[in-house]
């Protein structure tokens, strides 16, 4: 096996049109800036593209769909089987960075690639098959409708190869398909419905010509031994480890974050049935992850119909349970293979479902969809997956929806991306967090309800230093997706050092909020900038590894500025600024205008475009 000292930075860069590929080869000033990933993958798709950001047509030909591996792809570093996949959204109309722990980029990795740059549309299905030397396109009409672990079975994968492949919502152009590689989905904002729209049904990758080795081997092992101890000794893994992301259920059901009737209520008795534990204990789980997880969040389990499932994700149960008046956790999990068959975002798709049952109670509109009957839940799924029937307008997303019907203060979505299943109400950075990220209501952006909530480390409903968690939260979570690990290290990394590990719980709610700088500074993430350094070899401390993700967030930001993005879109559903009586016993509205003000001092964003400015992005070696 032929090695690979650091990276490669080489993309294969394809031309559907023209059935014509070439090598794209990144620079290490880029690579070192921009740290691959999300990050290099934006800074390619922008520079190929930066005259005509907002004349890109998502579902046409100029659009481009990049697969970005990151540099601890095939390392074996803790849970870095990932790869990201970045393009202009169907949904949002602006940037959008899905990340997947499926196959595809470690196969696509040691054939030699680092990414792949698609442009460009195919005159039919087609099946795109790459190796370390060359580049096949085969006809795929015969998978053309087929769903997407039929479509990875049928493609008879040897022991080198993986695939990523679209379902039938990817075909259909539902504007939050999704990608699936493995049992694995690049989820969010509809990057399956731009594979759809370029004709390709799935991309086959034969890998294991190469391995990657750490330029500086030494440091790379004793980045590893510390990586994994803190990991491992982290309360939050250790409940994930148990119960998976599910674990988060009982947090919300204790502070009001879990979304009841379309966020309506934030309390229900009921949902004390669909927590982690609960699940854990009627399915027997058993752990199911990507590859070099050491968080083990991912878990299956037996259902009654002796079927062995995927169990589905906290987000997807709670959106398809609480937030539809479900509590029935096999429906729950039959539905989730559904929507994974099919190929589509589960919380947008439950995001806009919940609202559509609530348009219909208000009169706004006719619909076969309620909160008290859940029985026709599967077919609509399959109905919006091939765009007929109500599902036809579904499958557009609640706020187009909400735009032709009314109901627009409680559509819950910002920027058109629907939020995951926590109520900002609970927890006011986070709800800063979905109101100001580049992409809309993503949770990942910050996941401050992580320190809000269920790590304790801050006071959840109050402004004061709110803005200045989101920002570091921002840039440190925007180089780790560009690494790239799963963000669920995150919080074992921050946390687990000396301080604030033995800092008193009440001193640390104290100084986040009063002296966020400070309580920043006394955190360590160095491991994230010394694996970086001890793959590629290029000098990185954990202050330079945070200014590359600044940069990366304000190129994004920038790039969405170009495309149309207005300070108007950084804010909240009305349901949760004016709604603040619910059943849970504490009233809250979220104080979003304020925050956000504070958020663009912080940033130095221009108030009149919501984005940085030219100078700005210069003291950032980014040429506007």
């Amino acid at each position: 096996m032929k090695e690979i000292l650091g990276t490669s930075n080489k993309y294969l860069d394809i031309n559907l049109t023209d059935k014509t590929w070439k090598i794209h080869q990144a620079t290490q000033d880029d690579l070192k800036m921009f740290l691959g990933g999300k990050g290099l993958g934006l800074k390619i798709f922008y520079d190929k593209l930066k005259d005509k950001l907002g004349d890109v047509d998502p579902l046409g030909p100029d659009n481009l769909l990049i697969f970005a591996n990151g540099v601890l792809l095939t390392t074996g570093a803790p849970c870095s089987a990932r790869f990201e996949v970045i393009t202009k959204s169907p949904l949002t109309g602006y940037m959008v960075a899905s990340s997947c722990g499926g196959p595809f980029g470690e196969a696509c990795k040691t054939a030699g690639w680092d990414g792949i740059i698609i442009s460009g549309k195919a005159q039919k299905p087609t099946v795109i098959r790459f190796d370390d030397q060359s580049v096949i396109f085969e006809d795929a009409d015969d998978l053309w409708g087929a769903k997407t672990h039929d479509t990875q079975e049928r493609l008879h994968l040897g022991p080198k190869e993986a695939a990523a492949v679209i379902g039938p919502a990817g075909e259909n152009k539902v504007f939050y398909a999704n990608i699936c590689s493995g049992h694995r989905f690049a989820g969010r904002g509809g990057v399956g419905a731009v594979m759809g729209a370029k004709n390709i049904k799935a991309i086959v990758a034969r890998g294991k010509e190469y391995r990657c080795v750490p330029v500086n081997r030494e440091k790379f092992e004793k980045t590893m031994k510390k990586a994994k101890a803190h990991i491992a000794r982290s309360p939050f893994t250790k409940g994930y480890k148990a119960f998976g992301t599910n674990m988060n259920t009982r947090f919300g059901i204790d502070s009001g974050y879990t979304p009841v009737r379309n966020f309506r209520d934030r309390y229900s008795p009921k949902t004390g049935a669909i927590t982690g534990e609960v699940m854990a204990e009627k399915y027997q789980t058993r752990h199911s992850t990507c590859r070099y997880c050491s968080v083990l969040c991912g878990h299956k389990g037996m259902y009654p119909d002796g079927k062995m499932r995927q169990i589905p994700e906290y987000e997807t149960t709670s959106l398809f349970g609480s937030n539809i008046e479900n509590y029935d956790t096999d429906k729950i999990g039959i539905w989730n293979d559904i929507m994974n068959d099919m190929g589509m975002d589960t919380i947008s798709a439950g995001g806009t479902m919940a609202w559509a049952m609530e348009a219909g109670e208000k009169g706004l509109r006719k619909t076969e969809l309620s909160f008290e009957n859940h029985d026709n839940i599967a077919r609509i799924l399959e109905d919006i997956a091939y765009r007929r029937n109500e599902g036809a307008e579904l499958a557009d997303g609640s706020k187009r929806m909400s735009e032709k019907y009314g109901g627009r203060e409680f559509a819950i979505h910002t920027k058109g991306l629907e939020i995951a299943a926590y109520d900002p109400r609970a927890c006011w950075g986070h709800g800063l967090s979905y109101a100001v990220h580049n992409k809309g209501g993503c949770h990942l952006g910050s996941y401050l309800v992580g320190l809000e909530v269920i790590m304790g480390f801050m006071p959840p409903q109050t402004k004061m230093g709110k803005a200045s968690w989101v920002v570091f939260c921002e840039d440190l979570f925007a180089g780790i997706n560009s690494l790239q690990t799963c963000l669920f290290t995150a919080f074992a990394i921050l946390t687990e050092p000396v301080v604030p590990k033995y800092f008193p719980l009440a001193v640390l709610n104290v100084a986040t909020i009063l002296n966020p700088g400070m309580s920043q500074m006394l955190m360590n993430w160095s491991v994230y900038s010394d694996f970086f350094s001890a793959i590629t070899g290029i000098p990185m401390n954990q202050w330079q590894f945070k200014k590359a993700g600044e940069r990366i967030t304000k190129l994004e930001r920038y790039m969405n500025v170009q495309m149309g993005q207005t300070p108007s879109e950084d804010t909240l559903p009305d349901r949760f600024t004016k709604e603040a009586v619910t059943k849970y016993p504490v009233n809250s509205v979220v104080p979003i205008l304020p925050m956000v003000k504070q958020y663009y001092g912080i940033r130095g964003y221009d108030p009149k475009t919501a984005g940085p400015t030219v100078k700005n992005l210069q003291r950032l070696g980014i040429s506007a």
